[in-house]
C-alpha cells in the first residue's frame, strides 16, 4: 500500500515538473520577448553579471538579446526594461554593471576593441562619461557607492591587481533614497 502511494506521488511530481519545464520553455522562446516593453525577465539569450540597485528596484545585467554583449536595466517593480539611450554604443562591448541606490548612476566596463575603460552612465541626462581614459594600467570590476559619489575598481597600475577608489567630488548630484536631487554640502 505504501509503495503504490509513493509511486503515485512520484508520477504526480514528474508531471508537475514537466508542466513547469514546458511553460518555462514557451515563455523563454516567445518571439515577443524583446527588451523594450517586455514583461518577462528571462529569455532564451544569455543573461549574466547581475547587479541590484541599493533600493532593490532595478537590476542591471549583461545580455546578448540584441546579438551584442550589452548592459541592460530591468525595473523589477514595473516588470519591464528601462530605456537607456546612448548607453550601448555600436561596436562596443559592455560588462560588469553596478548601480547606485535608486539606479540613477550606472558604472560599467566598456571596450570598443581597444583597452577597456570604466564608464559612468547618468540616467537623468542619458549620457555616458569615460572615467579611466588615459589611465595607466588595466582596470576591471567597477562598483559604485549607493550615493553615486565613489567608484571602486581593480587596477594593474603597479604590476599587480590592487584596489583604487575614485571620488567623483563633492559637487555632483548624489543619488539619495527619496529621489530628491541634491549635492553634498
Amino acid at each position: 500500500m505504501k509503495l503504490a502511494k509513493l509511486k503515485r506521488l512520484i508520477v504526480r511530481g514528474l508531471k508537475g515538473m514537466l508542466h513547469f519545464s514546458l511553460v518555462a520553455f514557451l515563455v523563454a522562446c516567445n518571439p515577443t520577448n524583446q527588451i523594450q516593453g517586455s514583461v518577462t525577465l528571462n529569455s532564451r539569450y544569455t543573461d549574466q553579471q547581475p547587479a541590484l540597485s541599493g533600493n532593490g528596484r532595478f537590476m542591471a545585467f549583461v545580455s546578448s538579446r540584441d546579438g551584442r554583449h550589452e548592459v541592460v536595466v530591468y525595473d523589477l517593480q514595473r516588470r519591464q526594461f528601462v530605456d537607456l539611450p546612448r548607453l550601448n554604443q555600436q561596436g562596443s562591448i559592455s560588462e560588469n554593471p553596478s548601480l547606485s541606490r535608486t539606479g540613477r548612476y550606472l558604472v560599467y566596463m566598456a571596450s570598443d576593441g581597444g583597452r577597456p575603460e570604466i564608464e559612468l552612465y547618468d540616467r537623468a541626462s542619458n549620457r555616458s562619461e569615460p572615467l579611466t581614459r588615459n589611465y595607466r594600467g588595466w582596470v576591471r570590476n567597477p562598483r559604485i557607492s549607493a550615493d553615486g559619489r565613489y567608484i571602486v575598481f581593480e587596477t594593474s597600475r603597479r604590476g599587480q591587481w590592487d584596489i583604487e577608489v575614485l571620488d567623483r567630488g563633492s559637487n555632483i548630484e548624489l543619488d539619495v533614497f527619496d529621489g530628491r536631487k541634491t549635492s553634498r554640502p
